[in-house]
């Protein structure tokens, strides 16, 4: 079947297993995805709402794999039973909700061998809360999408607390390191983006001037990066 190129750098995360639960599936193509290329053996597609189950569920018929892959409705990991399954997929939702997600069934998260996780905003401070509460970042990816940016990252629970230095909770550390094809440009679109923000601002208040200070100081961490690229 043929996936969009942020779905299938999500699944190309996914590391073999017998079992996989896609939170927050929506259509449940990833699932599908996994389990038509023997990535494993059988998932759980689970989302909040009535409406994707319902589609996901649909799908999966077409596909002939309603015994392999069941559906569930419900809030996050709380639809999963402990060692359930082995990985789990949370992507496509902002990186507070993400958090919650963790936050609420730490238990479950916990034991996971991975998580994949793929925010569609706030990934530094996504990034910042997994380093500083016991996340281990074992991978990280970046692609784009229809014009758009998407940051995956692959994480297992260590329980070792890790302090960087902010830019790194901005900029992935692996993506520096393995100098991603798409990372200068990213970097470049992020510097832009700042610049668009700073012929706005009014430095008429205090906040407003560490609000500037704030973004000059970025752009500077940012273009020192570039040169490593």
């Amino acid at each position: 079947m043929n996936i969009s190129t942020r779905l299938f750098s999500v699944a190309n995360m996914v590391d073999r297993c017998k079992t996989m639960a896609d939170i927050g599936t929506d259509h449940g193509y990833i699932p599908i995805f996994l389990l038509k290329n023997s990535i494993c053996e059988k998932a759980i597609a689970s989302d909040i709402n009535k409406g994707p189950v319902e589609r996901a569920i649909k799908n999966i018929k077409e596909y002939g794999l309603e015994k392999k892959i069941q559906c569930r409705q419900g809030p996050g990991l709380s639809t999963l039973k402990p060692h359930e399954a082995q990985i789990v997929v949370i992507a496509g939702m902002g990186g507070h909700l993400i958090i919650s997600i963790l936050e609420e069934e730490e238990k479950i998260a916990h034991n996971l061998e991975s998580i994949i996780l793929q925010p569609v905003q706030h990934s530094m401070i996504l990034r910042k809360y997994l380093y500083e509460n016991g996340y281990k970042i074992i991978d990280e990816d970046l692609c784009v999408d229809e014009g758009k940016y998407y940051e995956i990252i692959k994480v297992r629970y260590d329980g070792v607390k890790r302090v960087l230095e902010d830019i790194y909770y901005e900029i992935s550390p692996f993506l520096i390191e393995k100098k991603h094809l798409l990372l200068k440009e990213y970097i470049i679109k992020k510097i832009q983006q700042n610049d668009k923000i700073l012929v706005h601002i009014d430095e008429g208040t205090e906040l407003a001037s560490d609000r500037k200070r704030e973004l000059i100081n970025r752009n500077k961490k940012l273009k020192e990066l570039l040169t490593c690229l």
